[in-house]
């Protein structure tokens, strides 16, 4: 019998990531403790790597290898190349935080690196084995992460209660899938859907497994009621790991939420929807309320998460290829949002110091009016404030809504959505209307400088002019359905 060896062009980054964090580690246990810096710039050289392999691979074909556990398409290259300049950003604006507290290492780099390359799997994986093993590679880094600042406490706390909770919902999701697989014979994403249209599959068993696999999906997205984990986790974690668990992982877990509803489970969509808008409206309600009584902006923005994501989810409600790709708009846009809040709390903090109290932004403008106006510009988006890019990304996922008929929720999105905008605003006034409880300088390098400025360019120029990435959106969907 020939043995064929299977097709690596689909997989040409994930192979290049895996043989660079190799690279990573063996040069960072050679050199000494004055060129940790290596390690970071070797960091930003592999993504730049992934990045032109991704974007020299790209192709409107699906592309199946692997015995068809791995996937290649237009929605799994664009993904990866939004990861990529994400986690860049991460490691940048981190760079001078992790170092005044003792993180600047290896370890730092090589679990993000392979965080990133379980974003990768999942965005690829067209098997349920596979999407739970780049579930997995990332869960596990993470938990890692939180708790690298072994002398903290809080951040040791925080990583027990993310994976014992993580444990629980990986638990619900593998349970979920054996249902599945009981109910279709088959672990193959795609052929779960032929087994839906053929009849074969018990339906029954079907709608347990589906019940299972949504609230381990709930758990990863930190939509309610399976949020627990996600204050504690932001509010314990050093703020650069924060800012990483805030960002890319939102990516993976929308392309998490397309290969395994959408592709897998898209015949069962009128059965799924319901408790969509159960956990929907749930997320918007409670983050929006509860982030009103926090004094902690890490703590905020973890509730300001948590409603983000009841946002994200209209656009699955919707049904269709407008609904997919405004949610994924969405998703773009809250990241941008979420690189450039964590970004300036990092700026704000110095060595032995968090600036993760509200009242530490108190007369901001008075000592850095440029990092005021960026913070300004971010908390507007977030609010959902015209003309930046936060308000689009409401709007769209409003219009699509909106055609599927749902106005009742629509309705109860845009109220949920102005009482979320009084705690972003209440920030904007202590920056700008409040005296300064500590008047010395913030200092920062230039590339952060710069960094934190196209930052905020591009969250008021992609609101202007959204229809480019509108339609980078909708182009990735139409061509992976």
């Amino acid at each position: 019998m020939d043995f064929l060896l299977p097709d690596f062009t689909p997989a040409y980054p994930e192979i290049f990531l895996l043989f660079m964090i190799c690279v990573i580690m063996l040069a960072d246990l050679f050199v000494g403790e004055k060129n940790r810096l290596l390690s970071f710039y070797l960091s930003l050289l592999t993504l730049a790597g992934c990045s032109f392999i991704t974007y020299d691979i790209y192709s409107t074909e699906v592309r199946y290898t692997f015995s068809g556990m791995f996937v290649g398409d237009a929605m799994s290259d664009t993904l990866k190349l939004m990861i990529y300049p994400t986690v860049a950003a991460v490691l940048i604006y981190s760079r001078a935080y992790i170092s005044l507290r003792g993180l600047l290492k290896g370890e730092f780099f090589s679990l993000t690196l392979f965080a990133t390359l379980g974003m990768m799997v999942m965005v690829s994986a067209s098997h349920l084995i596979t999407l739970y093993l780049g579930i997995e590679l990332l869960s596990l880094s993470l938990y890692a992460m939180v708790a690298l600042q072994r002398e903290s406490a809080v951040a040791t706390e925080a990583a027990i209660k993310f994976f014992v909770l993580g444990a629980l919902a990986s638990g619900f999701l593998l349970y979920g899938m054996s249902m599945l697989y009981g109910a279709t014979g088959t672990l193959h994403i795609s052929e779960l859907t032929k087994s839906i249209q053929q009849g074969t599959a018990d339906h029954d068993i079907f709608i347990i497994g589906l019940v299972f696999v949504v609230a381990g999906i709930s758990f990863k997205l930190s939509a309610v009621p399976f949020h627990m984990w996600a204050p504690d986790v932001y509010e314990g974690a050093p703020t650069a790991v924060t800012l990483f668990i805030g960002s890319a992982p939102k990516l993976a877990a929308f392309g998490f939420v397309m290969r395994l509803l959408v592709e897998g489970l898209g015949e069962l969509a009128t059965d799924w929807q319901g408790m969509l808008v159960l956990l929907s409206v749930a997320s918007m309600a409670v983050g929006n309320f509860v982030a009103i009584a926090q004094l902690n902006i890490k703590r905020m923005l973890a509730y300001s998460t948590i409603s983000h994501i009841g946002f994200v989810l209209l656009g699955f409600i919707a049904i269709g290829e407008n609904g997919y790709s405004s949610a994924m708009f969405y998703v773009i846009a809250y990241v941008l949002m979420t690189l450039g809040a964590f970004g300036i709390i990092m700026l704000l903090s110095r060595e032995g110091f968090e600036a993760d109290k509200i009242s530490d932004f108190k007369g901001l403008n008075q000592r850095s009016p440029w990092l005021a106006f960026m913070m300004l510009l971010i908390m507007f988006s977030m609010a959902g404030v015209p003309p930046m890019i936060g308000f689009y990304a409401k709007l769209a996922v409003f219009q699509a809504v909106l055609e599927a008929g749902y106005v009742w929720l629509v309705v109860v999105a845009v109220i949920l959505a102005l009482i979320g905008a009084f705690y972003y605003l209440r920030i904007v006034k202590f920056i700008y209307f409040d005296a300064p409880e500590d008047t010395r300088p913030i200092l920062f390098k230039p590339d952060v400088r710069i960094l934190i400025s196209t930052n905020g360019l591009a969250i008021v120029l992609l609101g202007m002019f959204p229809q480019a990435l509108m339609g980078l959106s909708l182009s990735a969907i139409q061509n992976s359905m």
